[in-house]
């Protein structure tokens, strides 16, 4: 096996260990962090609960006492983003990771919060570390999509979902209907445990009364927001990144969708379609021209695609 395919390997079970932290650590980044000497795993962490150790630190606690610092110091840690390099609420896992002693240093992705952004890279470099930075990039970044947007764009990522039948309505001549199975159903309220705020418009919660929980799931119900207004999105948006809301699920009707898609204001959409038809209702907000599918699953007959901009 090449270096490469080693790295990769690892970097991999490191993504693996991160998605533990889905719920907890928010709103810190999922990380996650192996320690590796002579192909043999000796230590791994993740970041389990925001305020509590990071993955650097829970890994190396996991090593067995009799492991030496001489086999430290031929180690190599793989962390699937930057080590921080700033005290906060724990201190910088750049500096463990230099007491450590290990020789060399892999890194997913860099960290986009302001405090660090290569600060850490640097500093272990400057120790005399060996550092090897983007193995498997895309794949950590994607892990941590709605942090990096929240530090990059100053906003929530903004997912968009919705449910229609097979020739695109979404009720059936504008009184609700059940389009969603019970399975489908579930899975949306893992994605409500997953995001920190969700909204509808006026008309919808009027009409439909949703109670945007996650009572078929375990998590903590998101923020419930109901738009009266398009046109105070941006602020909205605004007033959320200060709040330290780092994602956004928009449920709402046609209209609200539409404020969003016309805005640009969007990073994942997320159609269900049943395959049942109706007479007419409520059409179904048009997918935007600059949209690539990147996921398509089938549940008891319905259909949900994930979209991202092209």
């Amino acid at each position: 096996m090449t270096q490469e395919e080693t790295d990769k390997k690892y970097m991999q079970r490191c993504i693996q260990l991160a998605k533990n932290g889905r719920q907890n650590a928010k709103p810190n980044p999922m990380v996650g962090a192996v320690l590796i000497f002579d192909d043999r795993i000796i230590g791994e962490g993740y970041h389990v609960r925001c305020g509590e150790g990071h993955a650097e630190v829970n890994c190396f606690a996991s090593v067995k006492p009799d492991i030496s610092g001489e086999t430290l110091s031929k180690s190599t840690l793989y962390v699937s983003l930057e080590p921080c390099s700033h005290y906060g609420r724990t201190p910088p896992c750049a500096d463990l990771i230099i007491r450590k002693g290990v020789k060399r240093v892999v890194v997913g992705c860099i960290d986009p919060f302001a405090k660090v952004q290569g600060r850490g890279i640097k500093k272990l470099q400057e120790a005399g570390i060996d550092v090897t930075v983007g193995v498997l990039e895309q794949e950590c970044r994607e892990l941590n999509k709605r942090f990096i947007t929240f530090n990059t764009e100053h906003r929530p990522y903004i997912i968009l979902k919705w449910c229609q039948t097979s020739n695109g309505f979404l009720d059936d001549n504008f009184h609700q209907m059940a389009i969603s199975t019970p399975f489908t159903k579930m899975l949306s309220h893992k994605l409500r445990a997953e995001n920190d705020a969700i909204l509808i418009g006026r008309v919808t919660d009027d009409r439909d009364h949703s109670q945007l929980n996650v009572r078929d799931w375990a998590g903590s119900n998101p923020k419930r927001i109901v738009l009266s207004r398009p046109m105070t999105i941006p602020q909205l948006l605004s007033d959320l990144y200060a709040q330290d809301i780092q994602s956004l699920i928009v449920e709402g009707g046609t209209k609200t969708h539409n404020s969003f898609l016309d805005a640009g204001l969007w990073d994942e959409i997320r159609v269900e379609t049943a395959p049942i038809t109706v007479t007419g209702g409520t059409p179904a907000p048009h997918l935007p021209a600059n949209v690539t599918i990147i996921s398509q699953e089938q549940y008891d007959g319905n259909v949900i695609r994930v979209y991202e901009k092209a």
